[in-house]
């Protein structure tokens, strides 16, 4: 029979983010040798192992299925819990000591982490599939940004960097819920970021807003962009910039250890946290200076491989073969005992 795996995800369908589509591309790796089941939280039913993204805010599901499963338990770091939850929230500090395996979604998420800690983690790196470069609007240089707007992934950043440049062509093309749908930290204050930046799509017209749209229509939407966009603060290793790089487009980011483990830390399409200055300069860059444009193309094809899925199933499928591991030899001491 084959061994049955939860994956616990504090986002699922209905979100359309990050968290949800990384459970459910996991889930679908996983199907041709377990049964497996994706939920917000667990329900206490039997399960050979257990797979919980987000150290905080699985932590009911995580410290539960430690008191009472049977099988061995992994946690998948997301960038709040490296870079914010685990030096702030003691449930997020407590799910990061009771999991059997951690696992970070790029190398530069190991510096967040004490070495004991690091000892117990495996590095997966996401994947997408790969798609042909689609064809750019010609009369426009859209600029994507593909996010949920909330205070970590920073749009305003990118509002008040193409507010430097009066380039009538530019076009900041937002993809995303304008709602915080974060489950930002315990006892934070209301997020502003969404109702910010549309009043700034007011005050601008060449910032589109499409809202929140299908996975797929996403995808569509980036192939046929000029750059992505990522401003973010805090990003523990964004399927965006994955997705952008399998489809051949260029990517413009914030110098954050996230971003970094995915591009590199010599990729010249790096800027600093928050400087929209910075940001108008390579956005500029990128408009008049064909060779710095095809410069950054040439160095996200090189890492394309890094993200072929086949590399990504591997070890999703090997870190869900330990877990089970872990079953059998608790199953196999009970019988002794």
């Amino acid at each position: 029979m084959k061994p049955q795996i939860a994956i616990i995800s504090p986002a699922l369908a209905d979100a359309n983010n990050g968290n949800w589509q990384t459970a459910r591309r996991w889930a679908g790796f996983l199907r041709h040798q377990a049964r497996v089941s994706v939920a917000r939280v667990w329900d206490g039913s039997a399960c050979s192992a257990m797979i919980a993204l987000h150290a905080r805010r699985s932590a009911d599901s995580i410290a539960r299925y430690a008191a009472g499963g049977s099988g061995g338990l992994g946690v998948v770091l997301t960038g709040t819990d490296l870079y914010r939850d685990i030096g702030e929230e003691a449930s997020a500090r407590r799910s990061l000591e009771l999991a059997d395996r951690l696992v970070v979604l790029q190398p530069a998420g190991l510096d967040a982490l004490a070495r004991g800690q690091r000892a117990k983690t495996v590095v997966i790196i996401q994947s997408a599939p790969a798609l042909l470069p689609g064809k750019p609007r010609q009369r426009t240089f859209d600029l994507l940004l593909v996010a949920h707007l909330r205070a970590e992934k920073d749009p305003l950043t990118a509002a008040r960097a193409l507010a430097r440049l009066d380039d009538p062509a530019l076009r900041l093309v937002h993809i995303g819920a304008t709602g915080d749908r974060s489950g930002g930290p315990a006892g934070g204050t209301a997020d502003t970021t969404g109702a910010d930046f549309v009043a700034a799509a007011a005050r601008d017209s060449r910032i589109e807003l499409h809202g929140a749209l299908p996975h797929a229509a996403t995808r569509q939407m980036i192939r046929r962009g000029r750059i992505l966009l990522l401003p973010s603060r805090i990003e523990g290793g964004a399927n965006v910039i994955i997705e952008a790089i399998r489809s051949g487009v260029p990517v413009i980011a914030s110098r954050i250890g996230g971003s970094v483990g995915l591009l590199g830390a010599d990729y010249p399409g790096l800027f600093p946290v928050g400087d929209d200055a910075a940001l108008a300069e390579l956005i500029t860059r990128a408009r008049t200076e064909p060779g710095f444009l095809a410069g950054l193309r040439q160095r996200c094809e090189r890492r394309s491989a890094l993200f072929d899925p086949a590399r990504e199933r591997d070890a999703v499928c090997a870190l869900a073969h330990n877990l089970t591991l872990v079953h059998r030899a608790m199953s196999k001491e009970q019988d002794q005992q």
